[in-house]
């Protein structure tokens, strides 16, 4: 009996992807895979795209998405569903789980002429919380690995149909994608896969069931030429048509006509590479080598099951960055929420979906918390929203909260434009300073973290031999520009805005962090033998300002404070310092050191805006490029995070440093 192949492919760009990106991925991927695979019209799949992506195509590229409107009416596709802007559903609260995925199904309705009751599940991160909203929203099954199976002790060899499983009464059924064909397609030979697939019918499994990234056709580093110019895609479907033991079908189809395996509990997971990226470096070392050792005994897929790693939450543990927009996010949410129905607007609801979109709050190979334009779009859209809501309800008085959970408070200043946050962490730095009407949080940076691919910086590319296929992207080692292990040395202080550092005679400079709260508010006093500095935040007409009072007989020798400064140009041809006398020394990727400053703006292109630095005393001036080491599909690279802005002043009894930030569009 010939086994059912159940091919899926899963299409998404993160939103704020810059746009030559994107077109590129259509020209390289989307568009040639449609192409191909229109001419075979017996030949069935799935697809799932992410709505973002899909209002997107439609507008720059039409003829393919009436091509692939032409296969779904003719039976050739069948639709998955999911969140719109591709959130990880377990992350966002139930409310806006049912807003996300029924606005995708909605779309693929309108466009497309047929609702999906199949879904993707971003990351494949599976928690049984979103069970509820799946059901509720019309999703009668959805596809995840088979390791979730594996994890909860099911047996490798009857996972080769759908199971059932519940939450609070609500049934789901669960395809299993089979880890061997996401390794196997495209990187095996064409008639290597199809032999494979031949195999498993010959032993009798009823379905082989593969859902993956679409990118891997094209994308990823080698393929377009693997797949398309070598015609890889082309002879793997001739293959599988040709074949007496293997035939294609949708998902619905066969849900439709088969019976469940029985039911299911999952545990908490996503796919097995995700699980290891979760966790923080040592751990991930501790979990790779372990790994390795159980394959070099011949017992890794035994073992394989009991080897978890950590769970796609754990991105909140281990990078504040990206637990702060998480809580952000959240906080907006409710807000949203509680609004009387006829104060809320579609644009607020798009607003916060784009905010939820998965790609900027983690990291590993694939994820983009490293990439400041992906944050950046996150906070794009939630201080978009934060001005609507704005407009509508008045906006919380300042408040000192616990927000991101840390054990830490931090006390929120607002007004009309500028929204900052300053923690009680003993550096009473700020953790956020947002401009709603620029639409940009200029504390968004990212600190330098010890990853456990860094191990891997002094090991060359590995070689592969001709013929015999193309290497997965979890297997490459590259480097898209010269990185040595230094570069790569982890931040040992948040990346905040003003940071202290005092020196004394002897000229070192050492971290000021003992602040504690001072009687005013928004005020914390610091002090030592001899000396007392007190620093207070305020809102006014100009911005921000930081009053820095001096007290005592024997002060400290110089007070360094340190701003880390996210700008959307970062080191673009955009980006650049102006001096007071309209004067432009360098850009923002260069280095800069001046005496006596007292005025130096930040102009981005990109932000549309500026942001003004002025201090009421002299100061030296040292600024320099924050750059990160990160890895992805495409190898190692650096990636400016902000500009690091560092003002030095000797200090007097009774003297007072006031620092103003103000932020300004462009005229």
């Amino acid at each position: 009996m010939p086994i059912t192949l159940l091919f899926g492919v899963h299409a998404h760009q993160p939103v704020g992807n810059f746009p030559e990106v994107i077109d590129d991925a259509h020209i390289r991927c989307y568009g040639m895979f449609l192409r191909v695979m229109e001419g075979y019209p017996e030949f069935r799949f799935s697809v799932h795209f992410s709505g973002w992506l899909l209002d997107i195509l439609f507008e720059r590229f039409p003829e393919d998405m009436e091509r692939l409107s032409a296969m779904t009416r003719r039976g050739q596709v069948e639709w998955f569903g999911s969140g719109d802007c591709e959130p990880v559903l377990a992350a966002i609260p139930h409310r806006d789980r049912l807003t996300q995925i029924a606005t995708l199904s909605d779309k693929i309705e309108q466009r497309f002429g047929t609702r999906p009751t199949g879904a993707w599940l971003t990351e494949r991160v599976w928690e049984s919380s979103v069970v509820p909203a799946l059901v509720e929203t019309g999703i009668r099954y959805v596809a995840v690995d088979d390791y979730h199976f594996l994890c909860a002790g099911e047996d490798g060899a009857k996972l080769d149909g759908f199971f059932s499983t519940e939450e609070d009464g609500r049934h789901l059924d669960l395809f299993p994608i089979s880890e061997d064909a996401r390794y196997r397609l495209p990187f095996s030979k064409a008639d290597d896969a199809v032999a494979w697939l031949e195999d498993l019918a010959r032993q009798g499994r009823r379905a082989a069931i593969y859902f993956d990234d679409i990118e891997k056709f094209g994308i990823w580093p080698e393929t377009f030429e693997w797949v398309y110019e070598k015609a890889w895609l082309t002879q793997f479907v001739e293959g599988v048509l040709a074949s007496d033991l293997i035939q294609t079908d949708s998902f619905a189809n066969y849900h439709a006509r088969e019976r469940t395996r029985g039911i299911v509990y999952l545990p908490t997971t996503s796919y097995i590479e995700m699980n290891e990226w979760t966790l923080p470096a040592p751990r991930a070392a501790m979990l790779h080598a372990l790994v390795d050792a159980e394959k070099a005994a011949g017992r890794f897929e035994q073992h394989k099951p009991f080897l978890r790693g950590g769970i796609w939450r754990n991105f909140m543990s281990r990078y504040a960055e990206a637990n702060w927009m998480h809580k952000r996010m959240l906080g907006v949410s409710q807000r949203l929420a509680a609004l009387p129905p006829a104060q809320r607007s579609a644009a607020m609801q798009e607003q916060l979906h784009r905010a939820q979109a998965n790609d900027a709050y983690w990291h590993g190979l694939f994820g983009g918390l490293y990439l400041p334009h992906l944050r950046r779009a996150v906070w794009h859209n939630l201080l978009g929203l934060e001005a609507a809501l704005a407009s509508v309800t008045a906006p919380a008085a300042d408040e000192a909260c616990d927000l991101d959970c840390d054990g830490r408070l931090e006390l929120a200043l607002r007004d009309s434009d500028v929204l900052a946050y300053v923690r009680d962490d003993g550096d009473a730095a700020l953790a956020e300073f947002s401009s709603l009407g620029l639409r940009h949080n200029f504390g968004d940076t990212l600190r330098a973290y010890p990853e456990a691919y860094h191990a891997k910086i002094d090991q060359a590319q590995t070689a592969h031999a001709a013929g015999d296929g193309i290497a997965s992207a979890h297997d490459r080692v590259a480097f898209l520009q010269p990185i040595q292990a230094q570069d790569a040395a982890p931040d040992t202080r948040p990346r905040g805005m003003f940071l202290e550092r005092l020196s004394d005679t002897d000229g070192a400079l050492r971290p000021l962090d003992h602040y504690r709260p001072g009687a005013q508010a928004c005020t914390w006093i610091a002090d030592g033998d001899g000396w007392q500095l007190e620093k207070t935040y305020r809102l006014d007409v100009n911005g921000l300002s930081v009053s820095f009072r001096t007290e005592g007989s024997r002060l400290p020798a110089m007070i360094e404070t340190e701003l880390n400064i996210a700008m959307p140009s970062c080191d673009g041809y955009g980006g650049r310092y102006v001096l007071a006398d309209g004067s432009v020394p360098c850009g923002f990727g260069q280095e800069l050191e001046l005496d006596a400053v007292q005025d130096i703006t930040l102009q981005d292109s990109e932000l549309n805006g500026a942001l003004k630095l002025t201090s009421s005393l002299p100061v030296r001036l040292k600024v320099a490029p924050h750059r990160t080491v990160s890895q992805s599909e495409a190898g190692f690279e650096k990636v400016m995070q902000a500009v690091c802005i560092r003002l030095a002043w000797t200090p007097e009894t009774g003297q007072v440093q006031r620092i103003t930030l103000t932020p300004t569009p462009a005229s």
